[in-house]
């Protein structure tokens, strides 16, 4: 019965589109099937110029505007699927999250060389979202070991984020989780705080590490890659909520067969669509070129050959013994070498 619901609902949906609303759903599908061409196209490009070692962050990072604009679409013409394509989308961005992490340790060289590189230097921690008004935090040494709690950090979302979206699908499907329901006493307010507190720790990370590699990775772009990073971000997490609040307020109204709330994630489909496919264009910009490699570090305990030379002995048969210094110094000589010229 329910599959027989959802059938008419999008059968009267698609009956009631008028001329406009029928171009409107061509060209957002278009705008669609246009990214994830142009992804395809920038995947091979990858796969074919791009080392091995970056070849999948890379992949993953740049399939994430596609991704987002193909469960729109999905959600765009059955609604009622809504719950399933944020689903999709909400797991695969966890997972591009860490990889942004990933890529700014890669395009350093790797975790040993960004040690050797930073060496001396201290993360700043005071940095958004979490800290970014304590600016008195003092900055944590670069060890392996604040490291692996960076990675950390962004690798805990990959998991949590997953297990509580299917916890969410589960309870939707048993009528036991509604985000209009903000009561203590429903699942959605309990959910939505728990998320929102493991994306802050996620994000964190990967704002502290910007910090640290941005001037070096200047001449990488990694300025407008953040910057297309944390668009994404923006628009598929804060412009959804609000939109969604809008729609909980009955500020967005109902348009039958659509509810308030199914209207207002109509209206969010449609315009990330148009939003992740200018994203998808200005990422094809940005990836699709190769960079040159930077210089290996110097090592800082290099010692410099002239003049950490060990003095030569010289043993001369008969006339003594004499110490050669290095190249440059005067010579001290032995009694019997003296004789001996």
């Amino acid at each position: 019965m329910n599959q027989i619901f959802y059938l008419l609902v999008f059968f009267s949906l698609a009956a009631g589109l008028d001329l406009a609303g029928r171009f409107l759903f061509a060209i957002l599908t278009l705008m669609t099937l246009i990214a994830d061409l142009v992804f395809i196209e920038e995947a091979i490009y990858i796969y074919r110029k791009i080392p091995s070692s970056k070849r999948s962050i890379l992949i993953w990072i740049n399939a994430a505007a596609p991704v987002i604009a193909t469960t729109s679409c999905i959600g765009m013409w059955i609604p009622r699927s809504t719950m399933f394509t944020d689903f999709t989308a909400a797991v695969f961005f966890a997972i591009v999250i860490h990889k942004f992490l990933m890529m700014m340790i890669k395009e350093c060289g790797g975790q040993k060389l960004f040690l050797r590189r930073f060496e001396n230097d201290r993360f700043k921690i005071s940095t958004g979202p979490c800290c970014c008004c304590c600016l008195c935090l003092p900055g944590v040494r670069i060890t392996r070991q604040t490291l692996f709690w960076l990675k950390l950090g962004t690798f805990q979302f990959t998991f949590f984020r997953p297990a509580f979206m299917f916890l969410s699908v589960v309870l939707w499907t048993n009528g036991n989780y509604s985000l209009s329901d903000l009561s203590p006493e429903g699942a959605a307010i309990w959910i939505s705080c728990f998320v929102a507190i493991l994306t802050i720790i996620a994000l964190w990370p990967v704002g502290i590490m910007f910090q640290q590699v941005r001037v070096l990775l200047n001449c990488k772009k990694i300025i407008p890659k953040f910057a297309l990073y944390q668009f994404v971000l923006i628009l598929n997490h804060l412009q959804t909520a609000i939109i969604n609040i809008l729609a909980m307020q009955r500020i967005i109204p109902c348009a039958p067969p659509l509810s308030s709330s199914a209207r207002g994630a109509y209206v969010t489909h449609q315009v990330l669509i148009m939003e992740m496919f200018l994203i998808t264009l200005l990422s094809r910009l940005v990836y699709r070129r190769k960079y040159d490699e930077l210089e290996p570090p110097e090592c800082a305990c290099e010692e410099d050959g002239d003049s950490k030379q060990t003095p030569k002995i010289i043993f001369n048969a008969g006339l003594g013994v004499s110490a050669e210094a290095p190249r440059g110094r005067g010579s001290v000589l032995g009694p019997g070498a003296a004789e001996g010229r």
